[in-house]
């Protein structure tokens, strides 16, 4: 029968479903062993197989069938795309999979097709079975309750930091970079020794992550462990390069590793278009010489081409540079999603270390009792070895007569019974006695390990450090990636010697059209608009020098001129060029100084200094300079041409304060400029005291007011301004001028 059902719960329940199926068994992984189902599957079924190291290899058609059919009901290509990915030693740190065949290649080249390619168990993978056959983990029925598989596997090494992991599931993501193995294992001995160890003194063996292909990581140690603390954020991440000295003065620039999961074939292919485009002013060429190693040259426009010049140019234009994003999100305890900081994460593979050691300990001793039972029942058929012959050659039933008139248990008969004539033999009293003393030692020796947690603490740490020695042995173990912190204004603006330089200006539309004239002092008239269109922003800077936007959410973006066409018109639209979104957010507009500073203001009153190569951004979604609070935006940036500061409130007081009273910072919230009750600041103006003729005093004040008045500390109330600047209204100091 038929039952209706409200379309919107019917939904809002099929839809949950969803996303928690999607959640746990596809997109995260567990944070125990680091793997998703598919590739606990596969590893598992590989297991099955017998594909250990030292075996041959196998079809991978196979494995996928095996892993289709047994465990895993989904696609085929979903399965080997997953088992081809571990083979490949420029996606994963330690490859789960030694592959035989075509697996692609860094250029992007996919994999042959299964039947082609061939795979068998890497030496890392035996070490994150090891144990299965141990009780170690529980087993659950699978798809079609055919069989088992395992929930998880015992992993001795933390998996989920070495290799990482990537996934996209319903309303959350994960992105954790690959680790370096024996950093990771120090770490882990560490938090063995010291449980209440701090990230950052765990940030001092993880010094950051490891790519399999290499590069320079560019973050500072502070960047690195607020990543490792939140759980959240990115890295910067730069190729390997070196310059090559060739006849008559001339050089070359030559790639020895480019950055993680970036593809070599549409890398040279972006860098060859910017080179046609005349993005790239200063490269002549780019070519290809890459063997079993990475090895692409860039040739100079001309070898009077600043090498540094040339450098920045490509990191701000290819992927030679790039962002990798870290979001630390992973189902703890198989079930639970959380963003977890490295300590959480090391904690909760040590947990897991632990109870595996339980539960194989726990295993190992049920054995050890059954085999002490069937020795004591092979002892006492050692001493009546005559009699139970008898009993055998003359009872019908023999194990019911031996367990009447011994008293042994079924077990110990069956194994009497099951011992052939040769073993006989071999039933020597003092070989049985000693292992049963062997037996009983260890028994006891297991016995004190399960009721000692310090024990079982020193016995992890015992497998950590013979775990991090025999990995020391491996071609992979030694870090890969360097880390070469940067400082600020490593986006520099540039000085092109193959180009003259003049002057520009620069016009930035109400509508965010922007477009650049040569030549400094125009008329204003002569500026181009759209209908409804006009001058939100001018700016006068030279060829050379680069754009710095600032929005009202306290983000930087910076803008190379190369990047506006140079073609008559009313320019193109900026939110193309930096990730704004909205234009109309952009509240201050100025040409890049490298050595200068600005000072940064909100609408409630507060502000600090920040240097200009700090607000260099080095992607197009810009950078976070000030961390804004709730209803708060920012009102501009003003660049620091004197030492003091006048801030005008919306209840027209005015407070003059020393500029070295503001602290310089990369970014941050500020400190507090001026004090307000239910007002907001409406203007600041920078200007010089000991300039007598500054124009800014001369024309704020009239000559019988002492500027005194209106001087005080960094977040006082102020005092109203002038009173003929008071009956104007006056909402900004630039009208002044």
């Amino acid at each position: 029968m038929d039952q209706k059902q409200d379309i919107t719960t019917a939904l809002e329940t099929r839809y949950l479903l969803y996303a928690l199926s999607t959640i746990m068994d596809r997109a995260l992984p567990d944070a125990r062993d680091g793997l998703k189902p598919v590739h606990r599957r596969i590893l598992f079924a590989m297991d099955q197989l017998k594909l250990y190291p030292q075996s041959n290899f196998r079809k991978c058609s196979k494995i996928v069938g095996e892993v289709m059919g047994n465990y895993h009901p989904h696609g085929d290509k979903a399965i080997y795309d997953s088992l081809a990915r571990f083979a490949q030693d420029y996606s994963v740190r330690y490859p789960l999979i030694e592959g035989q065949g075509n697996f692609g290649n860094i250029d992007g080249d996919n994999p042959a097709a299964q039947r082609y390619t061939e795979a068998r168990l890497s030496k890392y993978s035996i070490d994150l079975l090891e144990g299965l056959d141990e009780d170690s983990v529980d087993f659950k029925e699978t798809y079609d309750s055919s069989s088992h598989e395992p929930s998880v596997l015992p992993a001795s090494f933390p998996h989920l930091l070495a290799n990482g992991a990537s996934g996209i599931a319903v309303g959350m993501a994960t992105s954790i970079p690959p680790h370096n193995i024996l950093e990771l294992l120090q770490a882990s001995i560490l938090l063995v020794d010291k449980p209440n160890s701090s990230i950052e003194q765990l940030s001092e063996i993880v010094v950051g992550p490891d790519f399999p292909t290499g590069g320079i990581i560019l973050d500072s140690k502070e960047d690195v462990i607020k990543v490792y603390t939140e759980g959240k954020g990115s890295f910067r991440l730069r190729s390997k390069h070196h310059y090559e000295d060739l006849k008559h003065g001339n050089w070359q620039l030559v790639i020895d590793e480019i950055p993680y999961q970036v593809q070599k074939g549409k890398l040279i292919e972006k860098i060859a278009d910017l080179i046609s485009g005349k993005k790239l002013s200063l490269v002549q060429n780019v070519r290809d010489e890459s063997a079993e190693e990475i090895r692409i040259v860039i040739e100079p426009k001309s070898r009077n081409v600043q090498k540094e010049n040339l450098l920045t140019s490509l990191y701000q234009f290819t992927d030679l540079e790039t962002k990798i994003s870290v979001n630390l999100n992973v189902l703890i305890d198989g079930i639970s999603p959380k963003v977890s900081n490295l300590r959480e994460l090391l904690k909760t593979f040590l947990d897991h270390r632990r109870e595996i050691l339980i539960r194989k300990s726990t295993h190992r001793l049920k054995n050890i009792d059954k085999r002490l039972e069937i020795i004591e029942g092979l002892l006492q058929a050692y001493v009546n070895l005559d009699r139970i012959i008898s009993i055998i050659r003359e009872e019908d039933d023999p194990k019911t007569a031996i367990i009447e008139e011994f008293g042994l248990s079924e077990l110990q008969v069956e194994a009497i019974l099951n011992l052939r004539l040769r073993a006989l033999r071999r039933l020597d009293e003092e070989l049985l006695l000693k292992e049963q003393q062997e037996l009983m030692e260890e028994r006891q020796t297991l016995e004190d390990l399960l009721e000692d947690q310090k024990l079982q603490w020193k016995s992890i740490k015992k497998e950590l450090m013979l775990l991090k020695k025999k990995f020391a042995d491996y071609k992979l173990s030694g870090r890969q990636t360097l880390l070469e912190p940067e400082e600020e204004g490593y986006r520099e603006s540039f000085n092109d010697n193959t180009i003259d330089d003049f002057p520009v200006t620069v016009v930035l539309s109400e509508n965010g059209w922007i477009r650049s004239y040569k030549g400094h002092s125009l008329d204003t008239n002569s500026f181009k608009f759209r209908d409804g269109d006009g001058i939100k922003f001018v700016t006068q800077l030279s060829r050379n020098q680069q754009l710095l936007f600032i929005t009202s959410e306290g983000r930087s973006f910076s803008l190379s001129l190369d990047q506006l066409k140079k073609d008559k018109g009313y320019g193109e639209p900026l939110n193309l060029m930096i990730g704004t979104g909205n234009v109309a957010s952009i509240v201050s507009l100025l040409p890049y100084y490298h050595e200068r500073k600005g000072l940064i203001f909100s609408k409630k009153g507060l502000g600090f200094t920040v240097a200009f190569p700090s607000l260099l951004s080095s992607t197009k979604t810009g950078k976070q300079i000030f961390e804004l609070s709730e209803d708060d935006e920012v009102v501009g940036l003003q660049e620091i041409k004197g030492d003091n500061v006048i801030v005008l409130s919306t209840s027209f007081k005015m407070l003059i304060f020393s500029i070295k009273e503001l602290p310089i910072l990369k970014k941050g919230k500020g400190v507090r400029l001026q004090r307000y009750k239910e007002e907001t600041l409406l203007d600041i103006m920078i200007f010089s005291q000991n300039e007598k003729n500054d124009l800014i005093i001369k024309k704020l004040f009239s000559k019988n007011e002492d500027i005194r008045h209106w001087i005080g500390k960094r977040g006082h109330v102020g005092k109203l301004m002038p009173k003929k600047h008071l009956r104007k209204k006056m909402t900004k100091f630039e009208d002044l001028l």
